[in-house]
């Protein structure tokens, strides 16, 4: 008997708004607590002269009920009479937006929850966009605390009509609007009363039962990224875990990024039988037929049908970090089991995550602000591999680290560089990129005076012993720069005329590329002369 794999629904809403008891009260009506929870927990509150909350069944922890948010991410499962779920709860509480990021990021479906007598609030506008970013196609709102409003009907309607204007406009077209109370029970599990006699739509748990299972991730293209990689004996192996499609002995590989082939001889596994394939979700250690060299962060895919090897891509990002993201800063992006260091170099275009406006002169102010939500263009300091979020997802979102914390998360919307023609005008390396790579600004220091030609070089040297790359440049060798500057340990690139062609040094020359895969194949050659 195969086990069924369950539904994944994120429950996301303004803190407050009664996600924990809507969990709570979802477990007890579909009878899915474990024996005497319920009455335990129930027990305890008598004892402690408290009032009971359905809330407790979900906030565990002494210190959560204490502050009365839910700080953590959790993944709990029931199920129905139809299927099994899991239901991931993402805080609301917008200092734990980090956490709903990492929540929201592998759900099929979600639940947004905002309550009757306090309506749109800022976090339900940046709950919905987050989830449109993450590409959360299947969203039905859940509009709760209708008891204390007295189960107004013209209240849920003013809510259902404001909500789905503003979903409207980020692409959103929500499934449903349903009107519950998760604390008296209305119209989560069943229809109790006459409270809500004038809703004909589903309930709470209808509409889950209403959710369409997802691809299964075996019929999408093989994605399998490197965790780590062990030697036993003689073996190598390449360990990770399958996030699409299958492996099967045999199965020739390609690896991103670097476009190493491999042929795969065996499929172990831990503690048990020898297989010859595996499919996605499982966690296993892979052998090659002869040694290549991949490590933690190679992306294991078949032949034709690859990720994308890139530095650059436009992605779409939201920002929540405690300082503002500054274009040409190095950070750390986490993708998959990927992590690199890269950059901003372009901000397309930015838009305030709650009110969806444009914010004015983006792309000249160099920033993105707390909570803002940007297309930008990343760069990574060494290739990574990825995919466009829409058909593969464990390749297409991504996290970004700053100071060890999670500050910022997005999709990736398009590759920049994967076979597309340069545009000389576009391509020119960004000051500020230099400077990240030097380590230091770029500045212009003027001497004047009798003895500044005597004190210069001896400034250069200083400069240089303090780390920063410093030149002097003598006023009567300015035509001459292009014959220093390679003195200098610096690689001069400049055009002349004549045939099509790449002069190396006066003795190599080389054909000159027409594309960014041949400018690519030119680097290799200059870099193996260069060293």
């Amino acid at each position: 008997m195969s086990v069924e794999t369950p539904l994944r629904i994120v429950i996301v809403g303004h803190v407050d708004h009664g996600k924990s008891t809507l969990i709570g009260r979802l477990f007890y009506d579909t009878d899915s607590l474990p024996d005497g929870k319920y009455e335990q927990i129930r027990d305890t509150c008598k004892r402690r002269g408290v009032p009971f909350e359905w809330a407790f069944l979900m906030d565990a922890l002494q210190a959560e009920r204490e502050q009365n948010i839910t700080i953590d991410t959790s993944q709990i499962w029931f199920r129905t009479d139809r299927r099994p779920y899991t239901i991931i709860d993402a805080p609301g509480h917008k200092e734990f937006l980090k956490n709903m990021i990492t929540g929201a990021a592998s759900a099929d479906a979600a639940f947004l929850v905002i309550a009757a007598d306090e309506g749109v609030q800022e976090q339900s506008r940046r709950h919905g966009h987050m989830l449109a970013m993450l590409g959360i196609e299947q969203i039905a709102v859940v509009v709760n605390k209708m008891d204390l409003v007295d189960y107004d009907r013209q209240t849920f309607q003013q809510i259902t009509t404001e909500y789905q204007s503003f979903l409207e406009q980020l692409g959103i077209e929500p499934l449903q609007f349903i009107p519950v109370s998760a604390r008296e029970g209305d119209n989560v599990a069943g229809r109790t009363g006459e409270n809500l006699g004038w809703y004909e739509g589903p309930t709470a748990v209808e509409m889950l039962d209403d959710f369409e299972a997802p691809v299964p991730p075996t019929d999408r293209g093989l994605r399998f990224p490197l965790q780590d990689i062990y030697r036993f004996d003689d073996k190598r192996i390449l360990a990770g875990r399958i996030e699409s499609g299958r492996i099967e002995v045999g199965q020739k590989l390609l690896f991103q990024p670097g476009n190493k082939r491999g042929v795969v001889e065996t499929i172990e596994w831990w503690n048990a039988p020898t297989r010859q394939s595996a499919g996605a979700g499982e966690s296993i250690g892979i052998t090659l037929s002869e040694q290549i060299f991949v490590e933690r962060g190679h992306v294991a895919a078949a032949v034709d049908d690859p990720p994308s090897d890139t530095r650059r891509f436009l992605a779409s990002l939201f920002w929540m970090g405690t300082e503002d993201l500054l274009v040409g800063e190095p950070y750390k992006l986490k993708l998959a089991t990927q992590e690199v260091e890269c950059i901003v170099t372009e901000v397309r275009d930015v838009i305030d995550g709650s009110s969806l406006k444009p914010t004015p002169d983006a792309d000249e102010r160099g920033h993105i602000a707390r909570y803002d939500v940007a297309k930008v263009v990343l760069e990574t300091r060494h290739p990574v591999a990825v995919d466009l979020q829409s058909q593969h997802p464990a390749l297409g979102r991504f996290v970004i680290v700053d100071d060890y914390d999670i500050a910022g998360g997005g999709i990736v919307v398009d590759v920049l560089n994967a076979g597309e023609e340069f545009s000389l005008s576009k391509e020119r390396v960004a000051r500020r990129e230099r400077e990240v790579r030097r380590g230091h600004r770029g500045v212009l220091i003027e001497l004047s005076g009798a003895t500044a030609d005597d004190v210069a070089p001896y400034l250069e040297r200083a400069l240089f012993d303090s780390g920063i790359d410093a030149i002097y440049l003598d006023s009567d060798i300015a035509d001459q720069l292009h014959t220093l500057l390679p003195q200098w340990g610096l690689v001069t690139i400049i055009t002349t005329e004549g045939d099509d062609g790449v002069t190396v040094d006066d003795e190599i020359f080389l054909p000159l590329p027409t594309s960014r895969q041949e400018v690519a194949g030119l680097v290799g050659d200059l870099v193996a002369h260069i060293r």
